[in-house]
């Protein structure tokens, strides 16, 4: 995995595309285009771009982050594991992180980031991932990294981004001063939390509670989502804290 997400950050667009008029080729030196970024699609190659991005932090993550854009998708929940590993190594590699969420999903993060690092906007335009201001990753859909995204290393691009980021985040609220509203498990997740915490395994849970694999896969993501956690090892711990067991 290492081996391929360098070579996928390590790529640069080579197409160039000469800017013509209407009468044909301009005189002169011609006006050279490249693609200010590379789509990215499939598991594979998607979790080797978080994973390399994360590896390459150095001091500076930015992030446009909705966490309940994914909570009624149907997004395999080692998918969501995954990216949440990425996104906890990068924090703890840089020395600064700024993350936005959209107040919709204060419910989703309230208690789980430090201060000083997360400020609540009234929307986000975007999902995005910026490191040490020279890279980016963007959803293809603007919502879910895992449909597909864009890298983006074009200088231009990426400062724009920055500054786009800054403005949302002097605008925002911290994330300590702001009001969780009140939030109870719904009733058709609480047999999931009661079958991760007993253990089962997807197949055995699923069956158990007369549902597809599928399903059960898609309610597990919304569980974490609605304990704020990508991860099922701390789903226990996360909702103790909340009051649900």
């Amino acid at each position: 995995m290492a081996d391929l997400a360098g070579s996928v950050l390590g790529r640069t667009a080579t197409t160039d595309v000469s800017v013509r008029d209407g009468a044909g080729v301009r005189d002169g030196p011609a006006v050279v285009l490249r693609p200010s970024g590379r789509p990215v699609r499939g598991v594979r190659q998607i979790s080797a771009v978080l994973a390399g991005l994360a590896g390459s932090a150095r001091y500076e993550v930015l992030t446009y982050d909705d966490p309940a854009a994914s909570a009624d998708r149907a997004i395999p929940g080692p998918f969501l594991e995954l990216a949440g590993a990425c996104m906890r190594t990068a924090a703890e590699r840089a020395g600064s992180v700024r993350r936005i969420v959209p107040r919709h999903a204060l419910p989703y993060v309230a208690g789980t980031v430090r201060a000083g690092r997360a400020r609540i906007a009234r929307s986000i335009p975007f999902k995005m991932i910026l490191v040490d201001r020279r890279v980016a990753a963007v959803p293809l859909d603007l919502e879910l990294l895992y449909n597909g995204l864009l890298l983006i290393r074009d200088p231009v691009v990426v400062q724009a981004l920055v500054r786009a980021h800054r403005a949302t985040w002097e605008a925002g609220e911290e994330l300590t001063g702001a009001v969780v509203p009140h939030r109870e498990l719904s009733p058709q997740l609480r047999p999931v939390l009661d079958a991760l915490l007993a253990g089962q395994t997807d197949e055995a849970a699923a069956a158990r509670l007369g549902m597809s694999a599928r399903t059960y896969s898609r309610r597990v993501g919304e569980l974490l989502s609605a304990l704020g956690t990508t991860s099922r090892f701390r789903a226990g711990a996360e909702a103790a804290r909340r009051g649900w067991l």
